[in-house]
C-alpha cells in the first residue's frame, strides 16, 4: 500500500481538496487555545499549488517545497512543515507519500475520543487491554481497572500507552475494529484520504498508513480541541484509578516528547508546546509538533520515517529553524 503511481496521487489530491471544501467549516470544535493568534484573514501567499475554495482553509502543496536553510533530510524520511495562520507550507519532503505512523496514530484516536467522549465518562479496562505485542508501551492497566476518559487520554498521548489506546477504542466503540472504521470515517471528513487505520495505537499492522500532509490535516483539527492541548504540553502526569476489587491505583507517567525533559532544545524564539512521537521497526521515529514564534503564531510539523531517535530530534530542531528563516 505504500507505493503510489503518480496517478492515484493525483486522484487522491483531488479527493483532498474537494473534500476538505466541503467538510471544512463542519469539523472545527473551538478556538485554538494558548492564546494563539488565529488569523481571520483567509489570503493566502507563497503556496506553490492549490485548489479553488480550498486553500484559504488549509495549506495545500502536490511537490516537495524546500525550505531556505537548505538543510537536507535522510532520503527515506518524509517532513512537513506548516504555517497553520498563513495556510503556507514551508517546508515539504515526501509529504504524500504512504507510510507506517507508529504512535502518530494516537492523535486520530484522541480526535474520536473527544468528539464522540465524555472526559468524565468511566472506562473499565477489558481483557483486551492485554493483546498487544512484546515490548509494546503500556502504563500498566489490568483487566477490571477503572478510570476516566480524560486519565486514559493523559495515559495514551504522554507515555504512549497501548494499553490505554485500546481501553478508549472499546469504550467510544465497542471494539478495536469499530473504533477503526469511526477514525477512518473521521479522517475523510478532514480530507486525509491516503490514510488507513486498524488500530487505535499504531503497533504494526498490514494496511495501517498515513502521510506526513494527512498528518498535518489531523492534527490541524486537534489543536482545536483545548483538552489535546493541554495535554500536549504537560511533561509528567500522575492519576489514582480504581483497582478491580474497589482499590486506588496511583500510576505516574512522563512524557515521551525529548524536548520535554530538555534532552532537545528548540531553535532560538521557537517555543515546543508538545507533540506525539512514535516509533516501531516498521515506522522508524516519527514526531508532529505543535509549536509557536516569538509572535505566538502556531505551526505544525512533522517527520516520519527517520532512522533513529537522534537523528529524529536533530532533523526536526532543523526543520523548526525553517520557522526564523521565513
Amino acid at each position: 500500500m505504500r507505493c503510489i503511481n503518480r496517478l492515484k496521487k493525483t486522484i487522491s489530491y483531488l479527493l483532498i481538496c474537494a473534500v476538505l471544501c466541503v467538510s471544512f467549516c463542519a469539523c472545527g470544535s473551538s478556538d485554538i487555545p494558548l492564546d494563539y493568534k488565529v488569523a481571520n484573514d483567509l489570503s493566502v501567499n507563497g503556496i506553490e499549488s492549490k485548489a479553488e475554495g480550498f486553500s484559504s482553509n488549509i495549506a495545500v502543496t502536490d511537490k516537495d517545497v524546500n525550505g531556505k536553510t537548505g538543510f537536507a533530510l535522510e532520503e527515506e524520511s518524509a517532513a512537513g512543515l506548516f504555517d497553520v495562520n498563513a495556510k503556507q507550507v514551508l517546508y515539504a519532503k515526501n509529504v504524500h507519500e504512504q507510510m507506517n505512523p507508529a504512535s502518530l496514530t494516537k492523535v486520530m484516536t484522541a480526535i474520536c475520543a473527544l468528539k464522540y467522549g465524555n472526559l468524565e465518562d468511566t472506562i473499565i479496562c477489558s481483557e483486551n487491554i492485554n493483546n498487544l505485542e512484546s515490548g509494546a508501551s503500556t502504563c500498566g492497566l489490568k483487566p477490571g481497572d477503572k478510570l476516566t476518559l480524560e486519565q486514559a487520554l493523559n495515559f495514551m498521548l504522554l507515555p504512549s500507552a497501548n494499553d490505554a489506546a485500546i481501553a478508549i477504542a472499546e469504550h467510544i466503540s465497542g471494539s478495536v475494529d469499530e473504533f477503526s472504521n469511526l477514525m477512518n470515517s473521521e479522517a475523510k471528513k478532514l480530507g486525509a484520504t491516503n490514510s488507513h487505520f486498524v488500530n487505535p495505537h499504531g503497533l504494526t499492522a498490514e494496511d495501517h498508513y498515513t502521510t506526513v500532509y494527512d498528518m498535518y490535516l489531523i492534527t490541524n483539527e486537534a489543536i482545536h480541541y483545548s483538552t489535546f492541548m493541554d495535554i500536549i504540553q504537560l511533561s509528567e502526569y500522575s492519576a489514582t484509578i480504581t483497582d478491580k476489587n474497589g482499590g486506588e491505583k496511583n500510576i505516574d507517567v512522563k512524557s515521551s516528547n525529548k524536548f520535554h525533559d530538555g534532552t532537545y532544545t528548540a531553535p532560538e524564539r521557537i517555543t515546543v508546546i508538545g507533540g506525539k512521537t512514535g516509533t516501531t521497526t516498521a515506522a522508524g521515529s516519527c514526531l508532529v509538533l505543535v509549536t509557536r514564534d516569538s509572535q505566538g503564531n502556531p505551526f505544525i510539523s512533522v517527520i516520519l520515517h527517520a532512522s533513529e531517535r537522534s537523528v529524529l530530534y536533530d532533523e526536526m530542531v532543523k526543520l523548526l529553524d525553517e520557522i526564523n528563516s521565513r
